[in-house]
């Protein structure tokens, strides 16, 4: 497709911004959803400015060539891969952080700006950008603005749709726009920043982002509960809730998950049907007291920065160590209303039974955001086959109940035929137009959210 127009592209971005080998495009065919693309991107370009993704997004337009934004390629359901070919638009030298106002507590970053480097160096100020996805070590903001998202903080502080003032955005005829202001309130016309968003790269590409940020809160402290059921763990959210307390977490993991981190990263888990994960800002005396008056069979309480670190870092190898069950491993994300977990866990269990999978659930349970973790054989086509199967199934239950198909995964391509289960004709018809609206030739990412 690129053959001809090589030496535009190479004009635009660099020669030593571009790769095109087969070897190349390959590494760039797929993400972290466990199998590649089925076909390659033509290009791979690593852009450095602004002005260079303008004349890109020009001659994307103009060629009808794809574009198909990229960070870290953590993501889950295929929002990377390339179904059309096309350019994939690497952030990786766009890393810098611009700007950290302390007085009106912003920062201003570029979309490769790490998660976690964003953290520690708004620390410096005493201030706190809360969205924490499992892999902030590498995952950038520009990933985190497409899919809005959160972590094991989100119950207490919100996702990344939360922290975001204002975007530059390069749309379809090469324009740049910015979306907000600087400012905490706006109600200035339709809010485009949340219609960007969360939209997975598919009505234009962010070039920079304004953050919100807050005051660094005190010390936490983290509160590990046992219980005999994934019942009375449900309940202790409600009690902890009812005592008007606002704990900054509450995860947790299933018995299977439990055993399978214990089996491969020892951490001193007990074999239990569920655990909770309560991070607590300040004493954790009422929540241990709360604990011990409601069904708790075993409690652990980490009172120093490293002792809690030690914890979420076992808490954050679930995925890992799922992995080290079969040759691959499958993770997704649905959310139910939060008095809907014990049902949902309990169906997605029967489901993933009656298709002969295991699974490892763990999950935000604060906010209702259930990851089932599936190991399985892809090259075993009963695998995939049942797998499909129940997938399909699990999601369904999730809308049945009340919740929808994802919670901060995305939807991207993996979960574009479940987009019908969720949303109706009419709302669909509207998403789509706006997609029209933005995007004419279909050249930002295409083939993603709907089927």
């Amino acid at each position: 497709m690129l053959t001809k127009n090589i030496k535009t592209i190479e004009k635009i971005v660099g020669k030593q911004n571009l790769l095109t080998s087969k070897a190349e495009r390959y590494s760039y065919a797929f993400d972290s959803t466990n199998k590649s693309s089925v076909k390659l991107p033509d290009a791979i370009v690593f852009v450095e400015t602004e002005k260079q993704i303008q004349e890109l997004v020009n001659f994307a337009y103009e060629n009808e060539i794809p574009l198909i934004a990229r960070g870290a390629g953590t993501n889950l359901v295929g929002g990377c891969f390339c179904p059309k070919g096309g350019i994939v638009v690497n952030f990786s030298k766009m890393n810098k952080i611009l700007e950290i106002n302390p007085t009106n507590m912003t920062a201003k970053v570029q979309p490769g700006v790490v998660v976690g480097e964003l953290q520690k160096e708004v620390e410096k100020f005493g201030l706190f950008f809360p969205p924490d996805p499992a892999n902030l070590s590498v995952s950038t903001i520009g990933g985190s603005i497409a899919l809005s998202s959160g972590g094991a903080k989100t119950f207490k502080y919100g996702s990344t749709k939360d922290y975001v003032l204002n975007l530059r955005v390069v749309l379809q005829d090469g324009n740049v726009i910015e979306t907000g202001k600087s400012v905490s309130k706006n109600v200035t016309g339709y809010n485009l920043t949340q219609l960007f968003v969360g939209s997975e790269g598919t009505l234009g590409i962010v070039t920079e982002a304004t953050l919100k940020l807050i005051p660094k809160p005190e010390a936490s402290r983290l509160v590990l509960a046992y219980f005999d059921s994934l019942k009375d763990a449900s309940n202790m959210v409600d009690v902890i809730l009812q005592n008007h307390l606002m704990p900054a977490s509450l995860d947790f993991l299933d018995r299977k998950t439990l055993q399978t981190i214990e089996k491969f990263y020892p951490s001193g888990f007990l074999d239990k049907e569920a655990a909770l994960f309560i991070e607590v800002e300040g004493s954790t005396e009422k929540v241990v007291d709360l604990c011990k008056k409601n069904g708790v069979t075993d409690i652990v309480c980490a009172n120093t920065q490293e002792e809690c670190d030690r914890l979420w870092t076992s808490r954050r190898a679930s995925f890992a160590a799922c992995a080290k069950l079969k040759p691959n491993v499958v993770a997704d994300d649905v959310v139910v209303p939060r008095t809907k977990i014990s049902e949902l866990v309990e169906g997605i269990k029967s489901i993933c039974e009656k298709n002969h999978l295991i699974v490892c659930m763990m999950g935000h349970i604060g906010d209702g955001n259930i990851h089932p973790n599936i190991p399985l054989d892809l090259s075993n086509p009963e695998d995939v086959e049942n797998y499909k199967n129940a997938k399909k199934e699990f999601h369904q239950l999730a809308v049945k109940l009340g919740g929808t198909l994802s919670g901060e995964h995305g939807i991207g391509l993996e979960k574009s035929e479940y987009m019908t289960f969720a949303l109706d004709n009419v709302a669909l018809s509207y998403m789509k137009e706006i997609k029209k609206i933005f995007d004419r030739k279909d050249i930002f990412n295409p083939n993603k959210i709907f089927k």
